[in-house]
């Protein structure tokens, strides 16, 4: 593996461990105003994931944030372990996941017009609710609660406006660094490119 490589990888692993810490600190950032599942800001920083580090790169960092979380770090909203499975929130951390790849996909690359990361944002983001929701309602029926069309008003569905106004945040962000980012990559390859001369 050659130096430039070597230092992309480098750069590569450092951008994925920032998300993971980004995620664990949205789940601590927790509002239990509804049962079941507690209103976090993870979505948001899922999707910011795929749009600034492109969808493989994202999709990896939540993946790699679910994996930390199942094996018993306590990074999730109400713990970590792999019992987690049976709470009915935890569609949405797997639809983390596809969230990322989602908003990377449509908008994770420099040079697109705005209404296109806002597009990916948004489309990202009912990515995690369509995991998340029939997860929720599968779980809470296995564990017998009975009011099914209340958990999905209260615990799914009044997030929706608060995840796509955060979302659309975010789509305005990455279209203002993404330029940054690969002005960043361009000057590290060059050099390193003079270097090898």
């Amino acid at each position: 593996m050659n130096k430039i490589k070597r230092k992309f990888l480098a750069v590569d692993i450092a951008e994925c461990s920032i998300f993971v810490s980004l995620m664990i600190a949205a789940a601590f950032i927790k509002l239990p105003l509804f049962p079941l599942v507690p209103l976090t800001f993870q979505t948001v920083v899922s999707v910011l994931s795929g749009l600034l580090l492109g969808w493989k790169k994202g999709a990896v960092s939540m993946a790699v944030y679910c994996f930390i979380g199942l094996i018993g770090i306590p990074v999730f909203a109400d713990g970590g372990g792999i019992f987690y499975v049976l709470k009915p929130s935890f569609g949405y951390i797997l639809g983390f996941v596809l969230s990322s790849a989602v908003a990377g996909l449509i908008s994770g690359r420099n040079g697109l017009p705005l209404w296109r990361y806002i597009i990916g944002a948004l489309i990202a983001c009912l990515a995690d609710y369509v995991i998340g929701i029939p997860y929720c309602l599968i779980a809470a029926k296995l564990l017998n609660v009975t009011d099914l069309l209340g958990l999905f008003i209260t615990g799914n569905l009044v997030f929706i406006p608060k995840d796509a106004a955060l979302c659309i945040i975010a789509a305005v962000l990455a279209w203002r660094v993404l330029p940054i980012i690969d002005r960043r990559n361009k000057k590290i390859a060059a050099k390193d490119g003079d270097e090898t001369k």
